[in-house]
């Protein structure tokens, strides 16, 4: 199945543990989001970032734990992030963490692509439950 809708994100920067070096900096975020659509749910979770000295070019891995429903199913499920900017052209990935769906999103897996339209974000999450 594949299912759309709008999100709001709420990034707040927490204390970091490693300090970068050599013009990088390296931060830590906290992430809460709220969903809408068929995604009737919020998430918190923490994000690791890695800003270069290079315009345009940066990295991020998060982790975030989504409760709510889906599709009228009620559980919670975890999305892993992996995104890297270079020089302005994005690679993000976000799947389901395997065996992370709990109650009827048990089973769950499946990979979600951000949009960003306007400064409206949007999630295009396609998914199957066993």
């Amino acid at each position: 199945m594949k299912v759309t809708g709008k999100f709001e994100v709420e990034l707040n920067p927490l204390e970091t543990y490693a300090q970068g070096k050599d013009e990088i900096n390296l931060g830590r975020m906290s992430i809460d989001k709220t969903f809408s659509g068929e995604l009737e749910a919020s998430s918190c979770g923490e994000m690791l970032t890695a800003m270069t000295p290079v315009q345009g070019s940066a990295g991020y891995v998060a982790i975030e734990q989504v409760s709510g429903s889906l599709s009228g199913k009620r559980g919670s499920f975890v999305l892993q992030h992996f995104g890297i900017m270079n020089m302005g052209s994005d690679r993000l990935l976000l799947e389901v963490v395997p065996g992370s769906g709990t109650d009827q999103l048990s089973g769950l897996s499946g990979e979600m692509a951000i949009r960003i339209e306007d400064g409206q974000h949007y999630y295009d999450f396609e998914f199957e439950l066993a």
